[in-house]
């Protein structure tokens, strides 16, 4: 197992409010909701790869968007698309799904409309977006950039960050911070797995959720 596989799997294990909390803790901003998963309830942890869309204004549109991108990630990746929240044209579809998951890329998540969900939801393949709306983004949109910083609403993810989303939100880990940020989620998910113990047996919940505790400055 890679370094970069066995950080993934540590985060996988994780859920996204568990390193949300984290981020805070690092003095990071916190994760987002308003991406939804487009089918199911999926869960798809990566490192991000980058893609920025912009409005097309007349001339040629260029190659198809998300087409380059695509072809150069793999395996451990997560589509990250920067459509600035529209949700009147799609930034997303089946057969972009189709290339990607036969690249074995673990999903998208995109700042904007998606379309084209049943086809994602036969390939299992999990993708997430702010909606769903049958435009094309043929003749609308043109790809502005790859492998830059990008925008992913109110945070700034940048390529091979460590994305997580799940049906609670979306949480980007800077890369270069991500092992600081897994430790201190793990040391969360287990102080709250705690807690819940407690509650289950019957201490009750204002012993059991202490302000110092939850925060871990309680001593043990």
């Amino acid at each position: 197992m890679t370094v970069g596989t066995s950080l993934l799997a540590q985060f996988a294990a994780l859920d996204s409010a568990t390193v949300s909390d984290a981020l805070e803790a690092c003095g990071l901003p916190p994760g987002q909701g308003g991406l939804r998963p487009m089918w199911g309830t999926p869960r798809v942890t990566g490192f991000a790869r980058t893609v920025e869309l912009e409005p097309l204004t007349g001339g040629q549109g260029g190659a198809h968007i998300l087409t380059g991108a695509i072809a150069e990630a793999g395996p451990q990746d997560v589509v990250v698309v920067a459509n600035g929240g529209r949700t009147d044209v799609s930034s997303w579809g089946g057969i972009i799904s189709v290339g990607a998951s036969v690249r074995g890329i673990r999903g998208v998540v995109t700042d904007g409309a998606c379309r084209d969900v049943a086809q994602a939801r036969e390939l299992g393949f999990p993708v997430f977006a702010r909606a769903q709306v049958p435009v094309t983004a043929r003749g609308r949109l043109r790809q502005k950039s790859s492998g830059e910083p990008i925008r992913l609403g109110e945070v700034t993810a940048r390529q091979g960050d460590v994305l997580l989303a799940d049906e609670g939100g979306v949480v980007v880990v800077p890369r270069e911070r991500a092992t600081e940020v897994l430790e201190a989620a793990q040391r969360l998910a287990d102080r709250e797995a705690a807690i819940e113990a407690e509650v289950r047996t019957g201490v009750p919940l204002p012993q059991a959720m202490r302000d110092a505790r939850l925060a871990g400055t309680e001593a043990k």
